[in-house]
């Protein structure tokens, strides 16, 4: 039991030094990671040094195949695209292998130390994060170490021994065994990486030779497919799609590379690193993830064409339904991205709302019930996206994030909160319309014509308001502004003149009240563009 509990809490320092590593490369990084993902295009390759990239980033393929699937249920990339990430992954983990191969468990304490009082004593952000980075690296070699010496005395177990040596005999069941126990630990830790470790922690102490921890470095890549196929599970048939390719490819790799190529990556590991079995393990696996990319990255469009065949979409799910559409949990892995994603889902909010407004007026100019209807309809689905997205912003919050992302969040609390108003208003102004086809309300065409005006420039300045945050354009955001007094100088003439007519007797007392109604409301949904293009300065500004 002392041998179990020793390393259990050193795969947990492992584990945690892993994380906060990954942590503070990623804040350090910033939006660079939102950069990164961006220059994805239908290129392979460039998508295969993206999955590499964001992997060594973020410390975890499972994170980046989990992150791609909720991408491809996002819409934000395609499976071929998806295919390339998922390769560049299994590249970029095997850095982890590499980085705890290495020998440095003496100057590990003196790194977390200095950079500990680094941490403490200073209050730039960016040398806080640089920090957090070789916080994380010393204590994974700590973790490392405890391993180590956790599993020393079980070389005095000749039937431990033994069986680990038996996975290397290179007889079918037994390395079918091997590969299972791989893939079972790696399924139920979650962790390629800590598998590894556990593994580089035996190979460092003799127990576990090249040939018999390569077939077990197999069934840990396949392993890590679980979490990616879980994760898919309630997401769209295309993210099914991305799971399953993530699946096929290490299952092909795997079957490859026992059957042609195992004997000569065992020769050519041993060539490199003839006396150091953690260091033959962790060339080997990355070597296996290269060459299997290259060996099948030709073939992603086959994949594909497979993944497809295997998970059909059905008719009902090609349906395209209004809502939420780019946020995704999966995401807040990268909360750079998923700042991205859930800016996006607020444009498409502010759009819904912007539709919601137009069919309004155009309700009561057109004397329609029918499009008034359209309007409440609208109204229930922006309302529920705004319950959606603050549940999201939330989440969001709680991730790691810099001083920048946090003020882009607030922002964003605020701005969902405006546009859930501009639906209000429209639904206001929906049931005057119906309230004008109930009555038969008529009237004149300087009333009409004056609405139509004051309609244009609340339109105008709600469509600019969504073109600022789409691209943050401080001018636009103060030509907002100004035409705000404008309009709240419009409102108050308006009201007057139309007081005056009613005054006057030239138009009934109720259409009067319509019409002081939805002046009100437009001066109103110019408020919420203004506050809209005020959160987009302060972010932009700050």
């Amino acid at each position: 039991m002392k041998i179990f509990f020793e390393l259990l809490g050193g795969l947990g320092l492992f584990l945690y030094g892993m994380t906060i590593m990954g942590d503070g490369l990623q804040k350090s990084a910033g939006d660079k990671m939102k950069k990164i993902i961006e220059v994805l295009t239908n290129n392979r390759i460039m998508a295969v040094l993206v999955g590499a990239v964001v992997t060594m980033i973020i410390q975890s393929s499972s994170a980046t195949t989990v992150m791609v699937v909720g991408f491809v249920n996002a819409g934000i990339m395609n499976l071929v695209q998806a295919t390339g990430v998922i390769m560049g992954a299994n590249i970029g983990t095997t850095i982890t292998a590499q980085i705890a191969s290495l020998k440095l468990t003496e100057i590990a304490p003196i790194v977390v130390g200095i950079s500990v009082g680094v941490w403490l004593f200073t209050s730039n952000k960016r040398v806080k994060n640089i920090a957090e980075v070789f916080i994380g690296f010393g204590i994974l070699f700590i973790g490392m170490d405890f391993m180590k010496h956790a599993v020393k005395p079980l070389r005095e177990y000749e039937g431990f021994r033994d069986m680990l040596l038996s996975f290397g005999r290179g007889t079918f069941t037994d390395s079918l065994m091997a590969i299972f126990t791989g893939f079972f630990v790696t399924a139920v830790v979650q962790s390629s990486s800590a598998t590894t470790g556990i593994l580089i922690a035996l190979a460092s102490e003799g127990l576990l030779p090249i040939e018999a921890s390569l077939p077990i470095i197999f069934g840990t890549n396949i392993g890590t497919c679980v979490t990616a196929m879980l994760s898919s599970i309630g997401a769209n048939r295309t993210a099914k799609r991305a799971a399953f390719i993530h699946f096929m490819f290490n299952i092909l790799g795997t079957l490859v590379f026992m059957l042609l190529f195992k004997d000569m990556t065992i020769a050519l590991v041993k060539k490199f690193s003839p006396t150091d079995a953690a260091r033959q393990l962790a060339n080997a696996h990355t070597f296996f993830n290269i060459a299997n990319t290259l060996l099948l990255l030709p073939f992603a469009n086959i994949l594909v064409k497979l993944a497809k065949k295997v998970i059909v979409v059905k008719d009902f799910e090609r349906t395209n339904q209004r809502g939420i559409q780019y946020l995704d949990d999966r995401m807040l892995e990268t909360p750079s991205v998923a700042i991205v994603q859930v800016i996006k889902e607020t444009l498409n909010m502010a759009n819904l709302a912007l539709e919601s407004y137009e069919k309004s007026m155009n309700a009561f100019f057109e004397n329609s019930e029918k499009i008034a209807n359209e309007t409440f309809a609208i109204e229930k689905v922006i309302n529920s996206m705004e319950r959606d997205i603050a549940e999201y912003l939330v989440k969001l919050s709680n991730t790691s994030l810099s001083a920048k992302q946090h003020e882009i969040v607030n922002g964003l609390f605020n701005t969902i909160n405006d546009i859930e108003r501009v639906g209000d208003h429209a639904d206001n102004l929906a049931e005057l319309a119906i309230y004008r086809v109930d009555n038969k309300l008529n009237f004149s065409e300087q009333a009409t014509g004056e609405l139509k005006s004051m309609h244009d420039r609340v339109v105008k300045s709600y469509n600019q308001a969504i073109l600022a945050l789409k691209t943050g354009n401080v001018s636009i955001a103060k030509k907002i502004l100004e035409r705000e007094g404008e309009i709240d100088h419009m409102e108050k003439s308006l009201r007057a003149n139309h007081i005056e007519r009613l005054n006057k007797q030239l138009c009934s007392a109720k259409s009067g009240i319509v019409f002081l109604d939805i002046i009100s409301n437009l001066e109103r949904i110019a408020d919420h563009a203004s506050n809209i293009a005020l959160a987009v300065m302060d972010t932009t500004e700050k």
